[in-house]
């Protein structure tokens, strides 16, 4: 199964220099970021079934992903 890995930086490749700045200078940018990648991580791991998930879970986890992409978009955009 072919999945796209939806890294911050392919969901924001406009964004690149501002998403590296906020990385460096942003506590709670990075803390979005890192639970970001947390999530994304887990989906990306029972997309490759490499893990198990239940779809309920699995549907929550790409929910939170799009709340917390939401949120940093709005970063993003100030």
């Amino acid at each position: 199964m072919t999945h796209v890995h939806h890294t911050l930086l392919e969901e924001f490749p406009e964004h690149k220099e501002k998403l590296h700045e906020l990385k460096l200078n942003d506590a709670h940018f990075v803390s979005l970021h890192d639970k970001y990648d947390q999530v994304n991580e887990a989906i990306n791991k029972a997309e490759a079934q490499i893990e198990n998930l239940s779809d309920e879970h699995l549907e929550d986890l790409k929910k939170e992903r799009l709340a917390l992409k939401d949120e940093i978009n709005a970063i993003l955009s100030k």
